[in-house]
């Protein structure tokens, strides 16, 4: 099978009751909509998801929990997110096939089998978004402090490779922000250079340069103090391949923070858009 499609997300929130959402981030949230159709009608057999708010010090984590059942208060921001009920399945097999392949290359990658467990924000707030039925298994991974860039770049092509050899319909879902230096204020957004060098980086997946935004990246991320160090966008690129087609939906603000709505599909993909406009062919 092959990796259908990869997703680069935003999490703030603010975003996460819908009714709730402020007005700068209506682009953002009907972009969600749009891809929460694509997923629905792709049917995958399971979401692989990196969270920049799964926070691991040493190792990376990935949860092979059977079923993620939990009620989500989260501590950063409980007047925000407060008593968020979720239910949603896992899948073992292949996420103990990502524990054995990160172990075989020397990386540091533990299993988490823990129903107690209880998910973080930047999990939940895409997943009610993306897939609101909650009936797709989803497997998260941790953001990992103590691993660079180039390991976690590593990793995520370890990450690539068992979902293109596995039978199972798989996509891929990076949680997390670009620039990302907080200010109070959530209307409030990154400051012009910030912004510059988020539409550089947009600009390099957009045209399927994923070379080029790597090689920007572990500059990028201490300049504009992108969100995780930059590691989810570092697991993002290890996972994708080139020749893609990038299909951008929106660019918002929250509180200083640059936030992207994207998706990566493979060029001769199947995948059904709604939306045409949104679709920028790589060259």
């Amino acid at each position: 099978m092959t990796l259908e499609l990869g997703i680069l997300t935003p999490h703030t929130p603010r975003m996460c009751h819908e009714d709730q959402a402020p007005e700068f981030l209506n682009e953002i949230v009907e972009g969600m909509h749009q891809v929460a159709k694509v997923i629905e009608e792709a049917k995958p057999d399971v979401l692989v998801m990196i969270s920049c708010h799964w926070l691991s010090s040493f190792k990376h984590f990935v949860d092979v929990t059977p079923e993620h059942r939990g009620i989500l208060t989260a501590f950063e921001c409980p007047e925000l997110i407060s008593d968020v009920p979720y239910y949603y399945p896992g899948d073992t097999e292949l996420a103990s096939q990502l524990v054995a392949a990160g172990i075989e290359t020397g990386l540091p990658v533990i299993a988490v089998d823990d129903p107690t467990y209880v998910w973080d924000y930047g999990t939940i707030v895409p997943l009610r978004y993306l897939v609101p039925k909650e009936d797709i298994p989803v497997i998260d991974l941790s953001v990992t402090w103590a691993a660079s860039l180039e390991e976690t770049y590593a990793w995520g092509q370890q990450i690539g490779k068992v979902l293109r050899e596995s039978d199972k319909h798989v996509m891929f879902i990076s949680s997390g922000a670009l620039s990302h230096n907080l200010v109070r204020g959530p209307e409030a957004m990154p400051s012009l250079s910030e912004q510059a060098l988020d539409r550089q980086f947009l600009e390099y997946l957009q045209n399927n340069d994923l070379s080029s935004a790597r090689n920007m990246l572990s500059q990028y991320a201490r300049n504009a103090g992108v969100e995780s160090g930059g590691r989810h966008l570092a697991a993002l690129l290890g996972v994708l391949e080139e020749s893609k087609k990038s299909n951008y939906y929106g660019y918002g603000q929250s509180s200083g923070s640059g936030n992207v709505l994207m998706t990566f599909e493979p060029q001769h993909s199947n995948l059904n858009y709604k939306n045409p406009s949104h679709i920028v062919e790589a060259k």
